[in-house]
Order: C-alpha cells, then sequence, then structure tokens
C-alpha cells in the first residue's frame, strides 16, 4: 500500500512458548511478497541439520525464501523489499559473542547496526528472541554473560519496536503499541 509505515515487532517468549508460530502468523496475516526469512541457527551436528532442513521445508510451503545469516547482520542484503523474518536472536546474540566471525565484546553495537540496517531494506520487520531470567538468575561466568547480552539486545529492540509481543503459553501479550486484529 501506497505510503504504508513500516512496522517493526518484536516476539518474544520462553522455549515452546509459541513465539516462532505467532511471528509466522502476524506475517502470513500481512499478506505481503516476498518473504524473507533471516535464519541464524548454526549448522553445528546432524540434528541441527535435520530441524534445519525441515524448518525451510515448512518455510517454502509459507512462500518465505531463507536467507541464513550467523554473524554479521548488518552486511545482509535483501534481494528485493518485503516484509523480513528474524530468527532468532537468542542464535545470533549467542554466534555474536563467541564464534570467532562474531562481534565479541561488541555484539550490542553489531546487533543494534544490523537491525537498522535491515530496516532500511524492508516494508516490515519481526523479530524473534528469548525471555531471558524467566528460569532463575543462579548462572554464573559465560551463561550469565550471554544472558546479560540477550536481556540487553532485548531491551535495545524493545525501543527500536513500534510493537512487543510476549507469548506466555502461546498466549500473545502485547506490551507496546497496538495489538494486531483478526
Amino acid at each position: 500500500a501506497a505510503g504504508k509505515q513500516l512496522m517493526v515487532t518484536l516476539v518474544i517468549g520462553g522455549a515452546a512458548s509459541g513465539k516462532s508460530e505467532f511471528a509466522e502468523s502476524l506475517v502470513l496475516q500481512m499478506g505481503t511478497l516476498p518473504r524473507w526469512y533471516i535464519a541464524t541457527m548454526q549448522p553445528f551436528d546432524d540434528e541441527c541439520r535435520e530441524r534445519i532442513r525441515r524448518h525451510r521445508k515448512m518455510r517454502v510451503e509459507k512462500q518465505f525464501e531463507t536467507i541464513e545469516c550467523f554473524t554479521g547482520l548488518e552486511k545482509v542484503t535483501i534481494p528485493e523489499k518485503g516484509v523480513v523474518l528474524l530468527e532468532c536472536m537468542s542464535n545470533l546474540t549467542a554466534n555474536e559473542l563467541y564464534s570467532p566471525d562474531g562481534a565479541g565484546a561488541h555484539t550490542m553495537e553489531a546487533i543494534s547496526r544490523g537491525v537498522d540496517h535491515l530496516i532500511q531494506q524492508c516494508t516490515d520487520l519481526i523479530i524473534v528472541s528469548n525471555e531471558v531470567f524467566s528460569g532463575g538468575t543462579d548462572y554464573q561466568g559465560d551463561t550469565l554473560h550471554y544472558l546479560r547480552t540477550l536481556a540487553a539486545v532485548n531491551r535495545l529492540l524493545a525501543s527500536k519496536a513500534d510493537r512487543v509481543y510476549e507469548i506466555i503459553c502461546g498466549i500473545p501479550v502485547c506490551h507496546k503499541g497496538e495489538e494486531r486484529k483478526g
């Protein structure tokens, strides 16, 4: 639609909360093509590769084109303007923190630049991330550093987002912006 405002949506939830399904349903409701899926999960083993293969097949059926990005989101070029689903910030944050190709201590800045770069290229951006610390706060060392970084990334993304949804047991709760009807 002419003059349509770009919408940035953050969808956050715990493991197996239904956040991915909800984010995909938002994309499908928009009806916009093309649909770009930025996948951040690195295939470390056969189980990961099989999961990625299954997810790719499911996305093709929903008319998503997959772009893999493990680190360096700011280098991603979207071939044609459309809606972008970025999944998942928890993987991207871990990759940036710990991968030899990652941003390391500059993870926050790299992710912020990457998201801004995507916003310039798409009609709508939906970002999926994990809710952190709901399992408690008794973590140490690298795990605590990762969780604190992901929490900071989530706060940053929430500040950039027009809408923020938290998915609890499959139920979306809108914390910021207008809830999408229908």
